[in-house]
């Protein structure tokens, strides 16, 4: 930090397991990820690369050779996984992990219907060659999914072999663990945690709303994603109260 001030909550240090940031590149070129990574490379812990956009991203080796420089791992959007997986090319899919060096990957079917047995089945095989993180809930605002099967899925993807599971939210979050509205559904995670272990489970989070409730549920240390490049710093003024939505949460606490 750039000088002191006491009663600061205690931040993980990387390479955490738990305290993630999780961000969403949605295209940044080379030259914007450099400068990102200037400011914000500290403060990340993993990147994804947006739905299908590494598809179509320029220069996306070079890129990722930036990322990779810095120490923070990426992976690729889970709906892209998806595209590959509905089109019968899950092997394919595995060639791309490798033709790009990836050590991460995403399993999720929030745009398809997929049997949760074989989800656990791919989750289980690409956790022998990457570190998997698996998605929970869907894309369609109508689909509700009850508590208990949200406990379910991410009690078995675990045991599947992922690292985090995450719970869905879009890039907007307005979906799955949010109302239309970006209002968390709270008894939904509060019911999630009483089985999942808060460490295990990434939130995705893009709103200043939905980072400000975890952080006041779940401390400095929950981890987050779906965080936008330019919602690094702030987020993590949030997680440390040098931001009026947190400004007092944290003072005099033993």
């Amino acid at each position: 930090m750039n000088y002191f001030l006491n009663q600061i909550p205690e931040r993980t240090e990387k390479p955490r397991q738990v305290g993630l940031t999780m961000v969403m590149d949605k295209g940044l070129s080379t030259r914007e990820a450099e400068d990102f990574l200037s400011v914000c490379g500290n403060y990340i812990d993993v990147i994804k690369l947006g739905w299908g956009t590494s598809y179509v991203t320029p220069n996306l080796k070079e890129k990722l050779k930036l990322y990779k420089k810095a120490g923070i791992p990426t992976y690729l959007g889970g709906t892209l996984f998806e595209a590959f997986i509905v089109r019968g090319m899950f092997d394919e899919y595995v060639k791309v992990l490798e033709k790009y060096e990836l050590d991460y990957a995403e399993v999720s079917d929030g745009s398809i219907e997929l049997d949760h047995d074989l989800k656990c089945d791919f989750i289980s095989k690409l956790a022998k060659k990457v570190t998997v993180l698996s998605e929970v809930g869907s894309k369609d605002v109508d689909k509700i999914i009850p508590p208990y099967k949200w406990i379910k899925l991410m009690q078995e993807e675990l045991e599947a072999g992922a690292w985090k599971v995450i719970g869905e939210a879009r890039e907007a979050g307005n979906v799955g663990l949010f109302r239309s509205t970006g209002e968390v559904r709270s008894g939904l995670v509060e019911e999630i945690l009483t089985k999942i272990p808060f460490e295990n489970i990434i939130w995705e989070a893009p709103q200043k709303a939905q980072q400000v409730w975890f952080i006041k549920l779940l401390g400095s240390n929950v981890n987050l994603g779906n965080i936008a490049p330019n919602e690094v710093v702030p987020l993590e003024t949030i997680r440390i109260g040098l931001r009026g939505d947190t400004f007092s949460h944290f003072l005099n606490q033993s």
